[in-house]
Order: C-alpha cells, then structure tokens, then sequence
C-alpha cells in the first residue's frame, strides 16, 4: 500500500449497502450452525490493550478518525492483519 491508495474513493455503492434489510441479504450460500459447531466454541475474551505513542502520518490518523469514533479499535486491526499476513509468508520472525 502507499499514499496514493489512501487518497483513493471508496467503489463502494453505500447508498445500496445501507439500502439492505435483512430480508434483501440473500444468505443462501450460508451453511446453518449445527450443535456440533456450537459445542467446539470458546468464548475468547479481549485482551488488556496497552498504551502506546507512535507517530503517525497525519492523513493515515485522520482516515482512521473519520471512519468513526471507535478509531483505535480499527487502527488495532489494520495492524493485526498487517501483522498476521508477515507471519504467515516468513517475512517477519
């Protein structure tokens, strides 16, 4: 990613997203939860987050604002992504 693809506008149709019911969803290609899925599930609860300082660029911090006012929690999973996907190809130990 670089700067340019964070001045890029959203090809998003959001007028149509939000237009959506949950009767209009077609969810058809969704399997149903059985009970044996149910009974493999484990409640993970969230981690104490740290506080930190970084610097950051001023565009990428008010992107992540404007997204709304839970800014840090998205900020926390770019970063987690970002960080899982190094793992998986062996570019970061």
């Amino acid at each position: 990613m670089n700067a340019n693809d964070m001045r890029k506008p959203s090809e998003t149709n959001w007028a149509q997203v939000d237009a959506l019911t949950d009767e209009t969803i077609d969810t058809t290609d969704i399997a149903p939860l059985r009970e044996t899925f149910l009974s493999k599930a484990t409640l993970r609860l969230p981690r104490d987050l740290v506080p930190v300082t970084v610097r950051l660029d001023p565009e990428v911090l008010a992107w992540f604002k404007a997204q709304g006012g839970d800014w840090e929690q998205r900020l926390n999973a770019a970063l987690r992504i970002y960080a899982k996907s190094h793992r998986v190809y062996g570019k970061a130990s």
